[in-house]
Parts: structure tokens; C-alpha cells; sequence
């Protein structure tokens, strides 16, 4: 089921992590959704009183089953549910590999379900007080590219090079023309910091250039992969750490959201099985 492509085993130690350190963001919050037990058992009874989740999960079912990735998402309102909707909908969704964090205007708490391309989204206002709460069915959320786009910048303003760099020159340059000339619909282009000859300096530097953008996400599978967009636009920090939390693969990759968060077609059709399994078996 997992739609993550980490392959621990195959990567490379590098010598120098580009969100390493002090610069490394923390995991994004958990936002306190109950993990499902095995096999669903801490799922309550639907009965009386249940029909408002009940309705929710069939709806997002038939959705699933003719989801695509390509497709824009498709978002079912939560906020009306009761308590006891609620606590239901939790444990039947539990938590997947998947947070992240969107900070802007509003801040966004975001949570893959054990149904992967299933996300649990709840908004904050600048005070930090809920305000809405929906399940989305998607690749990635779309407040997530909203954000990847609308709160960047399309510029990459190249400075000099610090004394003591060694190719943060010639890897700025590269990043302008990706920026430039990517279009939706490109693959990703990847720079990997494990495979180049470069120093602190440079990776200090590039840090400073790119600067943080509005989303920090974490995968945990095998191991753990770390993605944050930077402020320039279409530029993201793709970091693969080991059970150890070692970083072992650090990249950029100029594109769209890194596939090792997103969401395929088989994880939809996926998820549409194991949902219609748990309503058939606990939904009267």
C-alpha cells in the first residue's frame, strides 16, 4: 500500500545536509487524531445517532473508487459531525505516513489516514482556533500547492559567493534556469548534495539564497523523508533519513510536490477496498 519510493538501502551518505543542524525543521505537530487499532477493533458501534459519519464515509468511498492522481481533490466537510462523529471518524481514518504543516494567513494541520490519498485537514486562524475540518481525497492537498505557489517567489536572486565556496555558483545558476523553464506537467529535476563536491560554505550559502517556504512535511515508512518547500518557487528539500535519523540522501528537486509524499493511482484504488471492507464490517 505505502506509494513512498524510499529506498534506504541504495542511497549515499553525503557530506553535508542541506536543512542539517540547526537549520533542520522540527516534525511538523501531530494533530491528535487516534491511531486504529489493528484490524479496526477500537471502532464504536454505528447505530442510532451515527447516520452523519455514516454518510461521510459511504460518500468517500464511491469517491475513491474513481479517483485519479490527476485529478483535482475532492473535499467532504467534517465540521458538522458531532462528538461522537468525530472520535468515529478518527478511528476509522487513524494516522498514515504523512504530515505536514502549511503556514500563511491560516495554519493548516494536515494528516494522511491509514487509507492513503485520504487526508485529514483542520484549519487554525492566526490565533490558533479552529476553524474548519475537512477529509480530502487527493494526491496531495490542495492547500499544499496553493501554498507551493502563492506563498514563493518565482525570483532567484543570485549574490556572490561567500569566501571559501567551492560550486554554489554554477548550483544557483542551475536552479535559475530549472525555475525558469519548468511547466506543470515536468517531471521533477533532482540535485543530489551526496553526489557533489561541496563544502558547509556552499550549503550555508544556498541556504541563505533559497531561504524556508510555507510547508514542512514528513513521511515516516522504512525510515523517514523529510520535504520542505524553500521560498523560491518550485524548489523544494527532499532529506531521507535512516531508523537512526541520519540523514542519508539529501536533494532539491525543482518541480512540482516530490512524488515520496504524494499519493498514486493504486493507493486510491487501495484505499477504496480497505474502506469498503471496514463498512461492510462494522455498518449495519
Amino acid at each position: 500500500m505505502p506509494h513512498h519510493p524510499m529506498k534506504w538501502h541504495d542511497a549515499e551518505q553525503p557530506t553535508t545536509p542541506f536543512l542539517g543542524g540547526d537549520d533542520a525543521p522540527a516534525a511538523p505537530p501531530s494533530i491528535g487524531l487516534p491511531v486504529a487499532m489493528a484490524g479496526l477493533r477500537s471502532v464504536p458501534e454505528f447505530g442510532p445517532g451515527t447516520e452523519a459519519v455514516t454518510a461521510l464515509l459511504r460518500d468517500l468511498l464511491v469517491a475513491l473508487r474513481h479517483h485519479r492522481a490527476e485529478q483535482p481533490g475532492i473535499v467532504l466537510a467534517a465540521g458538522a459531525l458531532d462528538a461522537v462523529g468525530v472520535t468515529m471518524l478518527d478511528q476509522v481514518l487513524g494516522q498514515g505516513e504523512v504530515s505536514l504543516v502549511v503556514t500563511g494567513a491560516c495554519e493548516y494541520h494536515v494528516q494522511e489516514s491509514v487509507l492513503t490519498g485520504v487526508w485529514r485537514v483542520r484549519t487554525f486562524d492566526a490565533g490558533g482556533q479552529p476553524i474548519a475540518d475537512h477529509v480530502e481525497i487527493a494526491d496531495i492537498p490542495r492547500v499544499v500547492r496553493a501554498a507551493a505557489r502563492g506563498g514563493t517567489t518565482a525570483d532567484l536572486p543570485i549574490t556572490a559567493a561567500p569566501p571559501g565556496a567551492m560550486n554554489v555558483m554554477p548550483l544557483l545558476t542551475e536552479i535559475q534556469s530549472r525555475m525558469a523553464g519548468y511547466h506543470d506537467g515536468m517531471p521533477n529535476h533532482v540535485i543530489s548534495f551526496s553526489l557533489l563536491p561541496v563544502n558547509e560554505i556552499d550549503m550555508r550559502h544556498l541556504r541563505q539564497v533559497l531561504g524556508a517556504g510555507p510547508i514542512e512535511m514528513v513521511s515516516r515508512g522504512y525510515g523517514t523523508c523529510r520535504v520542505a518547500a524553500t521560498a523560491c518557487r518550485h524548489v523544494w528539500s527532499v532529506q531521507f533519513l535512516n531508523v537512526m535519523d541520519v540523514v542519508i540522501l539529501d536533494t532539491l528537486e525543482i518541480g512540482d510536490v516530490p512524488l515520496a509524499v504524494r499519493a498514486a493511482d493504486e493507493d486510491f484504488e487501495d484505499s477504496a477496498v480497505r474502506l469498503e471492507q471496514i463498512l461492510e464490517a462494522y455498518v449495519p
